[in-house]
C-alpha cells in the first residue's frame, strides 16, 4: 500500500505535526509482512522556512489556493492508493480552512480523514465545510466516542462511515529516578502541565491551587512546559505569560512554579512525563474533543488530574485518572494533597494509567490505521460529484424575502441575514423580486408570492420618470437618491414588466404593467449598454408572445437584436467568439437575449450568433466539469488571465436561464443537464466546494470570494437563487417530458423492427 498524508509536520512546532509524524512512521515498514510506502504533504504558513525530512515530498502554502489544486494533481499522479488527511480548521487556508475542499474534490483516490477538532456548536461555515469533507471521505476517524455522536447528530455523517481509533502515544520508556536525577529534581515532587499556552488552558487555576499545597508539601515544583501558542502571540503577544508570572509573584510561588516558555522536543517531553509525579490538565471548558497532551500523559503512566472536558471524561474513566470541576482550584488542592499524602493511592493511579496506555502506543495504533486502510481500499472511491436529484432540493421558501420586504419594496442589502436599512431600496432588486414572485405564482401557485407582487410593481411605478426612464435608488426614508438610474436597472425592469405582460395573474396586473412599459418604450432605441439591450430584448419577447400582432414592438425587437449581433461581429474572432473584448458580469444574458429573439424572429444570423456565443461562454466556464463563473475581481480580458473570485449568484442564474431557453429551442437534453449542473453551483458544485444557500435563513450568500463565502444575504443573491430554483422545477418537468417522448419514440421504433 502507498499512502499520501496531509498535515503539518516537524520541524514545525505543532501538535498535529507530531501526530502526523508519529502516524507516518508507525505505518511504514514491515507490518504483517506488507511493505508500506508513504509520503507527506506538509502544510506551512507563508512566513515559514523549514528543512523538512526526506518523507516530505510537497508543501502547501496555507493561503495559496492554487497550491492545493496543484497538490491534488501531484497526489493523483504519485501512485498513492489512499490519501490520509489530518483535519484541523486552523491549519488550512481561506475562511475556516475552506481551501482544503479544492484539493479533496480533485482527488481520484480513496480518502481517509482524521478529525482533530469537532465542535458541537460550529459556525455555519465550519459545519458546511466539515459536512463536505465527510461526504467526500471513505472513512472518518475520530479519537473520542463522543465525537461519533457529534458527527451523526450535527453533521449528518452515516455511522458506518466513522471509525474510532484513540490518539496514539510514542513508545518511550524511562526510569523516574534516573530522569529526576538528570534534571536535578531528585528531592522534588513534580507537578507537570505541557502544551501551547493560551487562556483556555487554565494554567492559573492550577497555580491558585498551590499555596495551601506548598505549606504541606514544600518540595513541590509545578513545571509548565511549552510556549505561547503562535496564534495567541500574533493577536495578544505575551500578555497571558505576563499575567501568569505576576500571579506567581503575588502568591509568592516563585520557588515552586517554572514556566520556561520554550518548545520541548518529544523525547525530552517524555522524560519530563516520567520524572513527574502528577500530571494536570486544568482546561477551562468542556469543548476539547481530543487532547494529545492528555493521551501522552496516560501513555507514559502518569497520575493524571484533569477538568472534565470531553476527552478527559472518557479517557480517565474506570480509575485511569481523577477529575475536578472547571475553575475549582480548591478541589484541585484537595485531590493533590490526598494523592501526595497517600503514596499507595498515587501508585495505583499511575499503574492504571500505564496499563491502559499500553494500548495506545503508536506501533499498535499504526497497525489499526494500516488495517483500516486495507479495508478501505476494498470499497469504491467516494463519489465527489453531486448528482442532481430534485428530491434533494431544499423546499422553496420566501422566508428571507419576507424578511427583506416592507410596504415600500425589497431592501437591497443585508448584514448576514438581517436587512441593512441604511442602504434602502433599488430598482434592480424590485424588478427581480417582481419576476421571482410571478414565477413562484405560475410554477407553484404560491399565493404568498402573489401578495408581494403589488409591492414590487408599485415601487417600479413610483420610480418611473415622466420621460419613461426610471430612478434606481430610494432611501429608507423614501427620498430619491438619484435622478436617472443605470441602463442596467432600466433593462432589468423591462424584462420583469415584459414577463408580467406575458404571464399576468389577472387583467388589472396587465393594465398596470402595460402603462409603465409603454411609457418606457421611447427609451429603448437610446440604450447603449449591451446588457441593458439584452434585458430589454427578453422583456419584449415575453410581451410579444402574448401580443404577436404588435408590429411596432416586433420591429423594435429586430433593431435591438441587430445591435447585439453588430457588437458580436465587431469584437469576435476565431478564438474569441464574444460581444466584447472581455467577459464581465451577467454574461449569459447576451446569448440568452438572442435565443429569445430567435424564438420570435426566424433569423438565422441571430440564432447562429446566440448559439456560437453560448458555446464560447460554456467553454470558458465549464472547463472543470462544474460551473466556474468569471470572477468580478478583475473579470476576463481577451488574451488575458481570467479572474476566479468574486463570483456572483446573478451570473449562475443567467446561465441557468440560458440553458433553459436553449433546450426550449433545440430539445437537446444536454442543455438541461448543464442547467442542473449550473444550479448545483449554489449547493457546492463550485470552485470552493461550499454551498451558498443557507438552509437556516433560506437566504443565499452574496458570492464566492478568495477567502471563502461572503456571508451577507442581500436581495440580489437570494432572488437569483429563487429564480434559479423555480427554473429548475420547470426544467425538471421538461426533462421528464423529453425523456417520456424519447422512450415512447424508441418503443415505437423497436415495435416497428419487431413487426
Amino acid at each position: 500500500m502507498k499512502f499520501a498524508c496531509i498535515g503539518t509536520y516537524p520541524p514545525r512546532e505543532c501538535g498535529i505535526g507530531s501526530f502526523t509524524s508519529d502516524l507516518y512512521h508507525s505505518m511504514v515498514g514491515d507490518i504483517t509482512q506488507n511493505e508500506n510506502e508513504g509520503f507527506i504533504i506538509a502544510m506551512k504558513n507563508s512566513d515559514e522556512e523549514y528543512s523538512y525530512p526526506k518523507e516530505v515530498k510537497l508543501t502547501i502554502q496555507q493561503e495559496n489556493r492554487n497550491e492545493y489544486i496543484a497538490a491534488a494533481k501531484n497526489i493523483n499522479n504519485s501512485g498513492a492508493d489512499v490519501c490520509i488527511l489530518q483535519h484541523e480548521f486552523g491549519i488550512f487556508g481561506g475562511q475556516s480552512g475552506i481551501y482544503i475542499l479544492s484539493l479533496l474534490y480533485r482527488l481520484k483516490i480513496h480518502l481517509v480523514v482524521t478529525l482533530h477538532t469537532i465542535s458541537n456548536t460550529p459556525s455555519y461555515t465550519q459545519k458546511a465545510i466539515l459536512k463536505e469533507i465527510c461526504k467526500m471521505a471513505n472513512v472518518v476517524v475520530v479519537m473520542n466516542l463522543k465525537a461519533i455522536d457529534f458527527l451523526t447528530d450535527i453533521y449528518d455523517v452515516p455511522r458506518e462511515k466513522i471509525a474510532f481509533i484513540e490518539h496514539g502515544v510514542p513508545d518511550f520508556h524511562f526510569d523516574q529516578k534516573k530522569v529526576k536525577k538528570e534534571f536535578k529534581l531528585e528531592e522534588k515532587k513534580i507537578l507537570l502541565t505541557f502544551g501551547f499556552l493560551s487562556r483556555n488552558k487554565g494554567i492559573e487555576v492550577a497555580i491558585k491551587a498551590l499555596p495551601k499545597l506548598v505549606k504541606k508539601h514544600p518540595n513541590i515544583i509545578y513545571l509548565v512546559l511549552g510556549k505561547i501558542h503562535p496564534g495567541v502571540m500574533r493577536s495578544s503577544g505575551d500578555e497571558y505569560l505576563v499575567y501568569l508570572r505576576q500571579l506567581i509573584k503575588d502568591l509568592m510561588l516563585e520557588d515552586h512554579v517554572i514556566i520556561p516558555n520554550e518548545y520541548v522536543p518529544q523525547e525530552d517531553l517524555f522524560k519530563y512525563l516520567y520524572a513527574s509525579d502528577i500530571y494536570i490538565t486544568p482546561y477551562n471548558n468542556e469543548a476539547q474533543i481530543t487532547s494529545g497532551t492528555l493521551s501522552y500523559a496516560v501513555g507514559a503512566g502518569s497520575a493524571v488530574i484533569s477538568t472534565p472536558y470531553w476527552h478527559a471524561t472518557e479517557l480517565l474513566a474506570n480509575g485511569v485518572g481523577r477529575l475536578f470541576d472547571f475553575h475549582n482550584s480548591n478541589q484541585l488542592t484537595d485531590i493533590l494533597i490526598e494523592l501526595l499524602d497517600e503514596p499507595e493511592t498515587l501508585h495505583a493511579l499511575r499503574k492504571n494509567a500505564y496499563e491502559f496506555g499500553r494500548n495506545l502506543t503508536w506501533p499498535k495504533t499504526g497497525i489499526k490505521y494500516n488495517n483500516l486502510m486495507f479495508d478501505t481500499l476494498q470499497d469504491d472511491i467516494a463519489i465527489k460529484e453531486q448528482s442532481f436529484d430534485i428530491l434533494n432540493m431544499p423546499p422553496f421558501s420566501l422566508k428571507h424575502i419576507h424578511r427583506l420586504t416592507d410596504d415600500t419594496g425589497i431592501i437591497q442589502h443585508a448584514k448576514f441575514s438581517i436587512p441593512n436599512l441604511k442602504d434602502g431600496y433599488c430598482l434592480d432588486d424590485n424588478a427581480r423580486a417582481l419576476l421571482m414572485a410571478l414565477l413562484a405564482n405560475k410554477e407553484k401557485n404560491n399565493y404568498k408570492a402573489l401578495e408581494l407582487c403589488p409591492i414590487y410593481l408599485s415601487y417600479i411605478q413610483y420610480m418611473q420618470n415622466d420621460d419613461g426612464t426610471f430612478r434606481n435608488f430610494l432611501g429608507f426614508d423614501r427620498n430619491f437618491l438619484d435622478e436617472v438610474g443605470s441602463e442596467d436597472s432600466f433593462g432589468r425592469t423591462i424584462w420583469a414588466l415584459g414577463y408580467l405582460l406575458g404571464n399576468a395573474p389577472d387583467y388589472s396586473y396587465y393594465q398596470s404593467g402595460e402603462s409603465i412599459l409603454k411609457k418606457a418604450v421611447p427609451v429603448f432605441d437610446k440604450l447603449k449598454s449591451i446588457r441593458s439591450i439584452a434585458n430589454t430584448i427578453i422583456g419584449i419577447s415575453y410581451y410579444l408572445k402574448r401580443n404577436p400582432g404588435d408590429d411596432s414592438m416586433t420591429e423594435l425587437l429586430s433593431r435591438l437584436s441587430n445591435k447585439l449581433v453588430e457588437s458580436y461581429e465587431a469584437n469576435s474572432s476565431d478564438d474569441w467568439r464574444w460581444f466584447e473584448p472581455f467577459l464581465t458580469y451577467d454574461n449569459a444574458m447576451l446569448p440568452l437575449a438572442l435565443l429569445h429573439a430567435s424564438e420570435i424572429h426566424n433569423d438565422d444570423k441571430i440564432r447562429k450568433t446566440a448559439f456560437t456565443s453560448m458555446e464560447f461562454l460554456i467553454s470558458k466556464t465549464f472547463t472543470n466539469g462544474y460551473l466556474s463563473i468569471i470572477g468580478n475581481d478583475g473579470w476576463y480580458k481577451k488574451n488575458g488571465k481570467r479572474a476566479v473570485f468574486a463570483q456572483q449568484p446573478l451570473d449562475a442564474m443567467a446561465m441557468i436561464l440560458l440553458f433553459q431557453q436553449a433546450f426550449k429551442l433545440t430539445k437537446n437534453i444536454e442543455y438541461l443537464k448543464k442547467l442542473f449542473k449550473a444550479y448545483m453551483w449554489f449547493h457546492g458544485e463550485n470552485d470552493l466546494r461550499i454551498s451558498l444557500y443557507d438552509v437556516e435563513t433560506n437566504g443565499c450568500c452574496d458570492g464566492l470570494e478568495s477567502y471563502g463565502v461572503n456571508r451577507n444575504q442581500g436581495a440580489e443573491s437570494t432572488l437569483a437563487y429563487l429564480i434559479s430554483h423555480l427554473t429548475v422545477l420547470q426544467a425538471h418537468k421538461d426533462f421528464k417530458k423529453a425523456n417520456f417522448i424519447k422512450k415512447r419514440s424508441h418503443g415505437k421504433i423497436q415495435q416497428n423492427l419487431i413487426n
